[in-house]
């Protein structure tokens, strides 16, 4: 089914709009919230979540691109147990270690001082985004948008993992130039 007919069951209050939404989209979103959460059944809370929180929100949102919809959605909720998990440590998923290499380019969001900070960070990245190469970029919100790991990523663009963690490697250190240069502290 079209995205635009899964929305119009959302709109129409139908039930079939859930069923219809995970048969479509539930491995995408499975495996997003397993990217971060490294565990199956809190991916699949996290899932559920997501079909909950589309069933309250579609309407009144319509939104324009369902799939990246509901992938923010699993995003924030996976993001949510992540932290509540790893209060203290962090776990071996591919989420933490996504964080840890952009720990040294990004600021720290504690210590940012206020929400505005936050959406200047957010604008200022991803200006820096839409001036990189496509490819460079399509690795780079791979690996820490969607936490996809290394072998996964080059397994996608056909090549070797040598050349995925070059490539992020130069986009890391660019986007801390970049940063830098528009007044964030790194």
């Amino acid at each position: 089914m079209e995205d635009s007919g899964i929305i119009k069951l959302y709109f129409d209050r139908n039930e079939n709009a859930i069923a219809e939404t995970e048969r479509k989209y539930g491995r995408y979103l499975l495996k997003i919230a397993n990217n971060i959460v490294f565990d199956d059944e809190d991916s699949k809370e996290c899932v559920n979540d997501t079909y909950f929180r589309a069933w309250n929100t579609i309407p009144p949102q319509n939104p324009s691109v369902l799939q990246t919809f509901l992938g923010k959605i699993t995003r924030g909720l996976a993001i949510d147990i992540f932290r509540k998990k790893n209060a203290e440590k962090r776990g071996k998923s591919e989420y933490s270690l996504s964080l840890s290499e952009l720990e040294e380019c990004v600021p720290d969001a504690c210590s940012t001082e206020n929400i505005f900070e936050h959406r200047l960070l957010a604008e200022s990245i991803n200006r820096f985004l839409l001036s990189i190469p496509k490819e460079s970029r399509d690795i780079f919100v791979c690996r820490y948008f969607y936490s996809d790991s290394i072998k996964e990523i080059a397994s996608f663009f056909g090549c070797g993992e040598s050349k995925i963690k070059s490539s992020l490697f130069r986009t890391r250190k660019a986007l801390k130039e970049h940063l830098e240069k528009e007044g964030f502290n790194i």
